[in-house]
C-alpha cells in the first residue's frame, strides 16, 4: 500500500513539473516574436531619416532656380533707378521763347546759351538763309553755325557780352557790334580766356527778330 502511494506521489510531482514546463514554454516562445518586432521597428526608423534628410536638399535645390529671376528683377530696378537719376541730373535744355524780345536781349541770351550749351535757343535765333564768317575764318551757313556750336566740348565758367552797340536801319533791320568774353576749361583740361569781336545783322520777320548775317573775329585766347 505504501508503495502505491509513493508511486502516485512521484507521478503527481512529475505531472506538475511537466505542466510548469509547458506553462513556461509558451512565454519563451513569444519572446522571439517581440524581439523580431523590436528589430523591425529599429530597422524602419533609419529608413525614414534619409527621406526627411532629402527634403531640405530638395528645398535648397529649388532656391537657386529662383535666384536668377530675382537677380534679373533687381538688375532691372537698378537700371531703372540709374536711368531716372541720370534724367534728373541732366535735363534736356529747352528752347528760350525769344518772341517779343529786343535784339540786345537776344544777343545776351545767345552768349548765355554758349555757356550752357543750349543749342535749342540758338536754333530759334538763326535764320534759315543765314550767312557768316566764323572765328575760325571760314564761310558758314546755318547748318555750319549749329554744327560748330553743338561740337563745342569746352566747360565754361562765364560767357558774357562786355560791350554792345545797337543801331537800327529802319523798322526791320538792326546791326549789332560788340565784344564777348568767355572763360573756362577746354576739353584738353587747359584753362582759357577768350575775347571776340563780332558784327551781327538782324531782321524782323513775322514779328520775331532773326540773325541773318554774322562776322566773328577772335582777338584774344
Amino acid at each position: 500500500m505504501k508503495i502505491i502511494i509513493s508511486f502516485l506521489a512521484t507521478a503527481f510531482l512529475a505531472a506538475m513539473t511537466f505542466a510548469q514546463e509547458e506553462t513556461v514554454s509558451p512565454a519563451e516562445s513569444t519572446a522571439p516574436t517581440s524581439e523580431e518586432k523590436a528589430s523591425a521597428t529599429v530597422e524602419e526608423t533609419p529608413a525614414s531619416k534619409p527621406a526627411e534628410a532629402a527634403k531640405p536638399a530638395a528645398e535648397k535645390k529649388a532656391e537657386p532656380a529662383a535666384s536668377p529671376k530675382a537677380a534679373a528683377t533687381a538688375a532691372e530696378k537698378k537700371e531703372a533707378a540709374a536711368a531716372s537719376t541720370t534724367a534728373k541730373a541732366a535735363p534736356t535744355a529747352a528752347a528760350m521763347n525769344t518772341k517779343g524780345m529786343s535784339v540786345k536781349d537776344m544777343e545776351n541770351a545767345w552768349e548765355a546759351a554758349v555757356a550752357s550749351h543750349n543749342s535749342a535757343t540758338i536754333e530759334g535765333m538763326i535764320a534759315g538763309d543765314f550767312v557768316g564768317v566764323s572765328s575760325k575764318n571760314k564761310f558758314i551757313g546755318r547748318s555750319d553755325e549749329l554744327a560748330e556750336f553743338k561740337g563745342d566740348k569746352d566747360t565754361y565758367k562765364s560767357a558774357k557780352n562786355e560791350k554792345l552797340n545797337v543801331k537800327n536801319f529802319g523798322p526791320n533791320v538792326t546791326v549789332v557790334t560788340g565784344r564777348a568774353r568767355e572763360k573756362g576749361t577746354g576739353k584738353d583740361g587747359k584753362p582759357f580766356d577768350r575775347t571776340f569781336l563780332f558784327t551781327d545783322t538782324w531782321m524782323l520777320r513775322g514779328g520775331q527778330w532773326q540773325c541773318v548775317a554774322s562776322h566773328i573775329t577772335k582777338i584774344k585766347g
